[in-house]
């Protein structure tokens, strides 16, 4: 695989600061030693600024080059998900409760990778920012760091990210114009009834008949109100209610998420998710109140910067290993809020995980080092093409 020879050789150096940053997660906006050591290690590596304290622990790297041009953004996310490691390994995560299970570990190496080599070679022109991104997971510290001025405050003609894509093979690059990663809400409803007797119903009026009847009419939004060929998720994960088996509570939560790609889409499954548990709660005497937290906008690739981010990964992977993604996923990405501001594109990197293999978001998932260096040459490739030194 045709990576940078650089970047090839401090690749341990890499897969050391990525176990690092495994052994010891944090959660969103709450990155403190992630972002230290990120600032760290960039004011070392000779970055012309080092700029933190963005949206509290973001940090953003300023690179030149060799003469003046344009410039571009590469972001990377770092914060970790709150829940228990049961890897086993050598480097699992050090803190109870917290691990590194969907490879912002990886991202943010890979990042550092990409900054260290072109501080050392500046081998561009313009400028190349390194954007180190607090909260993607929860918080929406994509949407924050855009609010706070990213985008005013380091110029920038385009913006790249890039996730590790474990059903992939590993060193693989899969691109796609167009959605690429779908918008998200939470949904949060509460039904309340009246608590009685288990063995006395009908002194009471039991909510949790009645969550059963919502969650079974909520299956019929997609179905029924959304166009065939547009896309649509609603799942609710969630229901609790009641503490003893003869007891009917007073009341029931539920908890879900609703995914969606085109925003009148999301308009329809809101008023449908309000109208149909209202509905029915009223319709068995009891009453229900309704959130719809819109949390992320669809990720949406522009057509010529992903035509510049898929020329990138041909020069680093190969032509045969690039390769389009045929429909989009209907995962969540809060770098779609860097996108509603700025053209760029985002794309996957394979990290060779079999389909029996733990995968992203669960307790025995760990980044794949191999494609470290992959990454990192990608990102260094983006500038050097986008940036390109005058003859």
């Amino acid at each position: 695989m045709p990576i940078i020879n650089r970047i090839a050789e401090f690749h341990a150096d890499m897969t050391a600061w990525r176990r690092d940053f495994h052994e010891h997660p944090e959660l969103n906006f709450q990155e403190v030693r992630t972002s230290g050591i990120v600032a760290e290690k960039l004011r070392a590596f000779g970055c012309d600024e080092v700029v933190t304290g963005i949206a509290g622990t973001g940090v953003v790297g300023v690179i030149r080059g060799n003469g003046t041009g344009g410039a571009i953004g590469l972001r990377a996310d770092m914060d970790a998900l709150p829940i228990e490691e049961m890897s086993g390994l050598p480097h699992a995560s050090k803190t109870p409760g917290l691990m590194h299970a969907c490879g912002h570990d990886g991202h943010t190496t890979m990042l550092l990778g990409a900054a260290r080599y072109l501080a050392e070679t500046r081998n561009f022109s313009g400028t190349a920012y390194v954007i180190f991104q607090p909260a993607e997971e929860m918080g929406g510290g994509g949407e924050k760091m855009v609010q706070e001025g990213l985008f005013t405050r380091f110029p920038m003609d385009r913006v790249y990210g890039l996730h590790n894509w474990p059903g992939a093979p590993a060193g693989t690059f899969l691109w796609r114009v167009g959605p690429i990663m779908a918008a998200v809400a939470d949904i949060q409803i509460a039904v309340t009834g009246k608590g009685a007797h288990g063995a006395m119903p009908h002194q009471g009026n039991d909510p949790i008949v009645i969550a059963a009847q919502i969650v079974t009419a909520l299956q019929s939004i997609i179905a029924r109100n959304v166009e065939p060929v547009e896309g649509g998720v609603i799942t609710i994960g969630e229901i609790k209610g009641g503490n003893a088996f003869n007891v009917i509570p007073e009341t029931v939560v539920m908890r879900g998420t609703a995914r969606w790609f085109l925003p009148e889409v999301g308009d329809i499954l809101e008023g449908k998710v309000r109208s149909l548990a209202t509905g029915i709660a009223d319709a068995f005497g009891a009453s229900a109140t309704v959130r719809f937290d819109r949390m992320y906008p669809a990720t949406i690739n522009e057509a010529s910067s992903t035509a510049l981010a898929a020329q990138a990964a041909r020069a680093v992977a190969g032509d045969a290993r690039v390769v389009e993604l045929p429909k989009p996923t209907m995962g969540g990405e809060d770098f779609s809020f860097m996108l509603n501001a700025k053209d760029g594109a985002y794309l996957m990197l394979g990290a060779g995980r079999g389909p029996d293999d733990p995968q992203v978001h669960h307790p025995r998932y760990d980044f794949n080092d191999d494609i470290l260096p992959v990454g990192a040459s990608w990102w260094a490739t983006l500038v050097e093409q986008q940036l390109p030194r005058p003859d």
